[in-house]
Formats: structure tokens, sequence, C-alpha cells
């Protein structure tokens, strides 16, 4: 086929989106087809001819519908692609094939609708001014998780006093909830074990059991939230539950002495695991003032610079959300078939997170191409070799478990921190005091 005689029209339909138009004269759909059907002869198998030597008005008889669709198949598929490449086009999603088949002695004309990367010209990310909070770790804060640390270490033991429920009590309940009326299984349980205070249950459920006693038949009235995630159809509903308190225990927790210290190989001292406690909350510090400081840029560079999220990156990124939210609810024990029931909602919940998402990657990735900042190889195996030492892997082992998506996603996130950093070396950047933070806080 003389590619030169196809004529391809492009339209760009939105920055985001080009439309391809086909124009392919008869002759060379003819051609095709003929070749189409030299390769059903050599093939095809009907009854009174050998292979090779099926007349071609028999073949048409036979395979006339195959041979068309084949055709077509061809036609499109190589003039696709052979378009994107002549015209330069970098098409981000499947295209929308419309055609409406061959007919005789007619020039045959399809289209090609795809997305493509919107073209950025970043702008603002220069000379930014910006503000961040002090590196300081405070005494409230270290004494808060060594009372974490401690709390991993508590037993539970059975209350055996006659005393009432308090915060931080972990009891077994039977309940059963009713709402319009109705009795939902998914609203029963027996032997539940709730820890008070966790906030496991809907809001105001827990703050009820407080003050009760062991044996106690307890009624609780409760509103569903607005949006109450697990189950759409009860959200903003008013339901009773009736409680029945079986069993109840506390956690008693160790001294925080140098004989709590031999829980650990690696502390011989007190002092040595504080002192450990006070560089972890700082690098969880840094941690954090880096995703505010992202943060703060990201949103200052989506106001400065306008522009489309290709739809089916969006999608695919809705996709993403939707899986981890399953994910975590079944984690937590949740029916997988009540999980399918109300994930219908999440699409639209999603949708404008998922939208930013996509934009901030491109923007991030824009300013990158334009600064010339990249990902080289040594970043990204020292990168991997965080991760093992992070999950106390072998090296080899991670690097050879990791797929080339995930690649893609480790050289991400480090050219975006790279960027962030850039942009951050180039605003004036003021240090603000670190808010004060209450011992209630720190725990």
């Amino acid at each position: 086929m003389d590619e030169n005689t196809v004529a391809v029209k492009v339209e760009e339909i939105s920055p985001v989106k080009k439309k391809l138009l086909f124009d392919v004269p008869w002759e060379d759909v003819k051609r095709e087809r003929d070749t189409i059907y030299r390769n059903f002869s050599r093939t095809a198998k009907i009854k009174g001819f050998r292979k090779g030597k099926i007349p071609r008005k028999i073949l048409e008889l036979h395979y006339k519908k195959h041979a068309e669709e084949e055709t077509v198949s061809s036609l499109v598929s190589r003039l696709y692609w052979d378009a994107l490449k002549e015209h330069d086009i970098r098409a981000i999603s499947q295209p929308e094939i419309e055609q409406q088949g061959i007919e005789e002695e007619k020039d045959f004309s399809f289209s090609a609708t795809v997305e493509v990367e919107p073209q950025i010209d970043p702008q603002g990310y220069l000379d930014m001014t910006l503000s961040k909070e002090e590196q300081t770790v405070t005494e409230d804060e270290v004494d808060g998780r060594l009372e974490d640390i401690r709390k991993m270490f508590g037993t539970l033991e059975e209350v055996t006093e006659d005393r009432e429920i308090r915060k931080g009590d972990f009891v077994t309940i039977d309940f059963e909830g009713f709402i319009d009326g109705q009795n939902p299984e998914e609203m029963k349980r027996n032997d539940y074990f709730l820890e008070i205070g966790s906030n496991t249950m809907v809001p105001g459920f827990e703050d009820q059991l407080l003050g009760e006693k062991v044996g106690t038949i307890k009624e609780i009235k409760i509103i569903f939230p607005e949006n109450y995630q697990i189950n759409s159809n009860v959200a903003g509903k008013d339901a009773t539950f009736n409680v029945t308190i079986k069993n109840l225990k506390e956690k008693k927790l160790p001294e925080l002495d140098e004989n709590f210290v031999k829980n650990f190989d690696k502390y011989e001292s007190l002092d040595d695991l504080k002192e450990d406690v006070r560089k972890s909350l700082f690098e969880d510090h840094k941690r954090k003032t880096e995703a505010d400081m992202s943060k703060k840029i990201m949103d200052k560079l989506l106001e400065m610079n306008d522009f489309d999220a290709p739809s089916s990156y969006v999608e695919r990124q809705i996709f993403f959300m939707m899986m981890e939210a399953r994910k975590r609810l079944i984690t937590t024990g949740m029916d997988p078939a009540m999980i399918d029931q109300v994930s219908a909602s999440w699409h639209d919940k999603y949708k404008d997170e998922a939208t930013r998402i996509v934009k901030s990657s491109l923007l991030l990735k824009s300013i990158a191409q334009k600064e010339s900042i990249d990902v080289t190889d040594e970043e990204f195996e020292e990168r991997l070799r965080e991760i093992a030492r992070q999950y106390s892997q072998d090296y080899e082992k991670i690097k050879d478990s990791f797929n080339e998506d995930m690649k893609e996603n480790v050289r991400n996130d480090i050219l975006n921190k790279k960027v962030f950093d850039f942009i951050e070396s180039k605003a004036s950047v003021s240090i603000i005091e670190k808010e004060k933070t209450s011992p209630e806080e720190a725990n």
C-alpha cells in the first residue's frame, strides 16, 4: 500500500483529545482485501476443494463477512499506528474507532479519537513565598511516644472488681441494631470485642457504654453520619441498638524503668530508648514538614496553572483508590459482598481527589522537563536499598520482586521529591514557631 495515497487529517477536539480522520482509496482497500482472501485460501477447509485451490467466489460465499472484518481491522490498525508516529501523537488511551465498513468501489473512511497528555508550560514555580514549621521535639511528645510503646507491651487482664466501664477498657458485647423498623443481619454481632475510645463503631456508640457495668443490657440510640461510607443506604438515619455487656478487660502497663528496656536488644539503658524515640520523632516531624511544604507548593502551582486532566488518567486513579479502599475494608473483616454493594457510590466521591492527583503529577512532570530534572540510576538503586532496609529484606530480592509499574512508581516518587526540593531551593522560606502540643495530644 502506498501510504502517501491515504489522506489523514488531525482535529484537536480539546487540549487532551485528538481525532484522526482517515480516507483510504478503494484501490488500497481492494488490495488489502485480496491479500486477506489469499491467506484464507491457504488455510481454509471447504469440502471438495484442496487448500490453496479454492476459487475466490467460493471463498466469498463462505468467508465474505469475516474477510471484510479482517480487512477493516488490518487497515485500521496499521494506518492508525503509522499516523501516530508520523504526526508525533503520544496517545494515552485506547482509540475510539468509528467506521461504517467496506462498500464496493468506494473509498473507506474511519476515525480514531484518542486522549493525549496536555502541553503544559508551567508557571509560578520560581520565587515562591513559603513558610514551614521549625524542627523541634518536645518532652511531651517524647513522653507520649514512650506511653505508646508501653501500651504495646501491655497485657489484657479481666476486671474482677465491680466497677464501671472507662475509656481505654476492652469489652465483649452482643448487639443488634434496628433501623426503619428493620433488623438487618449486618447490624448484628455476637461476642464482639471492642476497645472503648477506639472510635471503631459509629460516632456516639462507644460513649454510651461509658459508666455501664458487665451484665447490663443497654439501649443505644445513634444517628449514622451523612457521609457514612460503609453503607450509604443508612447514611443520615436514626438507629437503635440493644447491647449486652458480657465481659470487661483492662490493659495493664509495665513500669517504664531499666527492667522495661530489657525487652529490647538494641538499648542498654532507658536513656538510650528515650534518645532513639527523640530521633524517631524528629524524623516523623521532618517527613510531616516536607509533606506540608509539598502540599503548600502544590496548592500554589495548581492555582496558577489551569489545564484539563485526561479522563483516562483520572479513571485509572479512581480505580486505584477504590481498590485500596476495598482492601482496607476487607482487613476490618467487612463482608466483601457488602463492600461491592456500597462501592458503587465511591466513584464520584473520589473523582475530585483523583483529578487533583493526576493534574499534580502532570504539572510536576512538566517542571522536571523544563528544568532538566531527572532520576539517575544511582538514585533509583539507593531508594530500592532504603525500601529493603525499611522492610528488613534482602536488596536483590526486593529488586527482583518489583515489576515495571512498581519501578516506575519509585522513579516518579524520587522525581517528584527532587522537583519539590528544587522549587523550595528557589523560594523565599520563613521558619515559623512550632505550635505547642498538650500532653493529651502528644499521647
